[in-house]
């Protein structure tokens, strides 16, 4: 079978960063023991990725790069914000355990859509976070294996769902069982 539109995926691989003549850095990987797994086609992987293993089968190995406009995109100094400490106050005490240089935070827009944010610095009066993503402005390069391809069961189709966004996997964050009556997002579990 091939990798094609709605088919369960599993590969592993290295990905290094780094451009041509430097000393490529490993940033993750994904082992035979615990392989990247997802459903092909279904905007859980950058498309770029998709694109260069469509088409592989079990067995397959692949060696490619994707420059940062195809991948995570260029780095973007304006992302680069200074929020005031006291949106990062608990009970009216800020909270240095958690905010603090390095951290990755989950943050949350005005208009409540869900995001990661990197502390780098913590000022007296103010945090300084950077929105871009940790390897925006990085040339990707991936070498691995397909390690499976079939057609998803429900149980796979549920629990890649699942880590994807939340209770039903409807992208919605609650992080209830959106079938349940505790739900506040409205969907249902429907996606």
């Amino acid at each position: 079978m091939i990798i094609t539109k709605n088919k369960f995926v599993a590969v592993e691989y290295d990905l290094h960063v780094g451009d041509e003549g430097e000393d490529r850095i490993l940033m993750e990987s994904a082992t035979r023991e615990r392989p990247l797994q997802f459903i092909y086609g279904s905007g859980s992987m950058i498309e770029a990725f998709e694109e260069q293993i469509a088409k592989l089968e079990q067995g397959a190995k692949f060696e490619f790069s994707l420059k940062p406009e195809n991948a995570y995109g260029e780095y973007v100094e304006d992302h680069v914000v200074e929020l005031p400490r006291k949106i990062f106050e608990v009970e009216g005490k800020f909270d240095a355990e958690y905010v603090k240089e390095g951290a990755t935070l989950p943050m949350r827009s005005a208009e409540g859509g869900m995001f990661n944010g990197s502390v780098l610095e913590v000022r007296d009066d103010v945090v300084v976070m950077d929105f871009n993503h940790p390897l925006a402005g990085e040339t990707l390069h991936f070498k691995g294996e397909v390690l499976d391809v079939h057609n998803p069961t429900e149980e796979e189709i549920d629990a890649i769902n699942k880590s994807l966004g939340g209770g039903c996997g409807c992208g919605c964050g609650c992080e209830e069982d959106c079938e349940s009556e505790d739900c506040e997002c409205g969907c249902d579990g429907k996606q």
